[in-house]
């Protein structure tokens, strides 16, 4: 019995747990992926913002930095009165950079940019689970080099933080469709549905793929899965549809009722050299559209003293349709 213990006791050094576990997560994975993501921040960082502003994206910024209502309604003018085309969330960190780091062109990318590191990290994570670290490696390595991801994550059009947020929906529908748990398919639900308050329609285009992954892949019975799934739909409805509610201001009903042709001019901050004048912008304006279409275009003041004071500014102009 005591020999027994001995060549038990001799035999467990040989294989001590931690060496288990080295072998089945070599280093050099930890590595190539640490390389992979020095790859995509030099890509997305390297001189970023040395070009300025390139669309009338960061003039909402800088007017959502002014107070609460223009925050929340993706205010395009200081006195909250003009909308942009796209929902608030995706710009609310763009919003949250520029007031600590200060409103410049650098401080506005720098979210779409860090999103784009996060999204090549994650998506490593995402691969490598289910067909290992090599492929796991390459996809992570493919997007980090696709010249249509690095120009997306130096743009300020919030593709980059939507593209981040369905691959973070991708990893809980993942977890529904292997755990069979609906707590999973709802978050899951919850995160398409920001997706859709960061750009609309954009994010419902995984829907059909997450829902046939859990349909096909969930350890439930069908009945439970189809559930399970009706659920999810549901929930994910009504965080989209509240979007409708919040933006009461929906500039495509101005665009129906002249017919699609509607013009908000960029506000002078963004092209300070090219647009001195209210007057100016409102002529390059109509000279875009039909005679009808031109005549609702007017210049309006803002409503609050404060606001209209900053809108008579150079720097503050804009144009709306009444």
């Amino acid at each position: 019995m005591a020999e027994t213990s001995a060549t038990i006791t001799q035999v467990e050094p040989e294989h001590p747990k931690g060496h288990r576990v080295q072998q089945r997560f070599p280093a050099w994975h930890h590595l190539a992926l640490g390389g992979i993501t020095l790859i995509s921040v030099f890509m997305n960082f390297f001189q970023l913002g040395q070009n300025g502003f390139g669309s009338y994206y960061p003039a909402a910024v800088r007017s959502m930095m002014d107070n609460w209502h223009n925050f929340f309604f993706a205010s395009y003018d200081p006195g909250g009165f003009v909308t942009i085309d796209k929902p608030p969330v995706g710009f609310w960190f763009e919003v949250a950079s520029a007031k600590i780091f200060g409103f410049s062109p650098f401080s506005v990318l720098v979210p779409q940019a860090l999103a784009g590191v996060l999204s090549v990290i994650l998506l490593y994570y995402l691969v490598q689970r289910h067909f290992g670290v090599v492929a796991g490696l390459l996809a992570a390595l493919a997007l980090a080099l696709s010249p249509i991801s690095i120009v997306t994550n130096r743009d300020i059009t919030i593709d980059s933080t939507l593209a981040l947020t369905l691959l973070v929906g991708a990893w809980a529908v993942l977890r529904a469709a292997e755990t069979g748990r609906l707590r999973w398919l709802l978050l899951s639900a919850v995160i398409v549905g920001v997706g859709f308050n960061i750009k609309m329609l954009e994010a419902y285009l995984v829907v059909p793929a997450f829902g046939l992954l859990y349909l096909l892949a969930a350890p439930r019975s069908i009945w439970k899965r189809i559930g399970h799934l009706a659920l999810a739909g549901a929930l994910l409805l009504v965080i989209g549809l509240l979007l409708l509610r919040t933006r009461s201001r929906l500039t495509l009903a101005l665009t129906a009722l002249l017919g699609g042709a509607m013009i908000i001019a960029p506000l002078a901050l963004s092209y300070p050299s090219k647009v001195t004048d209210a007057q100016e912008i409102v002529a390059v304006g109509k000279a875009a559209l039909s005679p009808k279409a031109a005549a609702g275009i007017v210049t309006t003041p803002c409503s609050s003293p404060a606001s209209a004071t900053r809108i008579s500014s150079p720097k503050w102009l804009t144009s709306t349709i009444v």
